[in-house]
């Protein structure tokens, strides 16, 4: 695992090709319709499956963004991870969420 800095302090984990490819996959099945599939993220990143590196950071981000696209269990496991995050962290993976939602609305118009 690497790790990069970032304002504030925190590191940043750089993931391989395999996180790229999930969260490219992810996103088209997203932009066909399913909020699964940003929950998906969330779980991949918080559990370190499909070859993605355990980041509760980006776990947070993208639980936090499926949350506020309704779907309910993704609100219960961004409460269970926030438990084991400092209020930094959190913090970072809130604001790389609004950073997200923002581009999304950006492209969208």
């Amino acid at each position: 695992m690497q790790l990069t800095g970032i304002e504030g302090g925190h590191g940043r984990i750089i993931q391989g090709e395999d996180a790229a490819a999930l969260v490219a996959e992810c996103l088209a099945k997203y932009e066909r319709g399913s909020v699964d599939a940003l929950f998906a993220l969330g779980v991949a990143f918080s559990t370190g499956s499909h070859g993605i590196v355990c980041d509760l950071i980006e776990a947070h981000k993208w639980f936090n963004i499926a949350a506020s696209k309704g779907h309910e269990e993704a609100s219960w496991c961004r409460a269970d991870i926030a438990e084991e995050m400092t209020a930094r962290e959190i913090a970072e993976a809130q604001r790389r969420a609004r950073e997200w939602l923002a581009e999304g609305r950006r492209a969208a118009a």
